[in-house]
């Protein structure tokens, strides 16, 4: 069984992940957790283990690994009484043969799906909301899909996108100067989502604003 380590990592939404689903460029996720996976695909190039990745670039893998373990799946194969890795795309990096085969090997060293492996870049959020920012200054606004688990400073740097200068403003909701420490919700920023969903509005209905103050303070020119 391999043991989680909690990593000092970010969190990403299914929209984040999805995006990169090129041979160049080929994230997926394992109960919870994003690899990106590119480095392993340029080291088995040409080979036939990298199809099954490849097809899944972008998408979640979950259904070839036990939660408990974070191992392969296995399944019992009635003629030979063995038990094989689940692979029903075929052979991946790390398991010689496809099975059941007389000349399968248990996996190897390499073991890119460990949660603590090279690969492992973030966590997949327990859940995304938006979040509305409204540029006091400049009376524009743009709308965020962030984290639920993401403290303000890691919003900042999404908003980079948005506004270059952002580190010059201060943050505040209803009158409020927020604290980048914390997350939406411990800056009790609400989400009403499920009240909406209960009483049959939309989702989007009503996105709470973070207001966006500039500092003028001349530290970006």
């Amino acid at each position: 069984m391999h043991k989680r380590v909690k990593l000092n990592l970010p969190y990403y939404t299914p929209g984040e992940i999805v995006v990169h689903n090129k041979p160049n460029d080929i994230w997926v996720s394992i109960h919870g957790l994003v690899y990106n996976l590119t480095p392993l695909i340029k080291l088995h190039w040409g080979q036939q283990v990298i199809k099954p990745l490849l097809a899944y670039a972008g998408k979640d893998i979950s259904h070839l690994f036990d939660p408990e373990t974070l191992e392969f799946n296995y399944r019992y194969h009635i003629i030979s009484s063995l038990y094989f890795p689940f692979m029903p795309h075929g052979p991946l990096p790390g398991i010689k043969e496809e099975v059941p085969s007389t000349k399968w090997t248990p996996p190897d060293d390499e073991q890119w799906w460990h949660p603590n492996s090279q690969y492992v870049i973030g966590y997949v959020t327990e859940r995304a909301r938006k979040i509305r920012m409204l540029n006091v200054l400049t009376g524009t606004e743009n709308t965020l899909t962030v984290c639920k688990e993401d403290k303000l400073s890691r919003i900042l740097e999404r908003q980079l996108l948005f506004n270059s200068h952002i580190r010059s403003y201060t943050w505040k909701f209803e009158t409020r100067v927020l604290d980048m420490n914390k997350t939406l919700e411990e800056n009790k920023i609400p989400d009403y989502r499920d009240e909406f969903k209960k009483y049959g509005q939309l989702e989007d209905e009503y996105i709470p604003a973070i207001m966006l103050y500039y500092n003028d303070d001349l530290t970006e020119l």
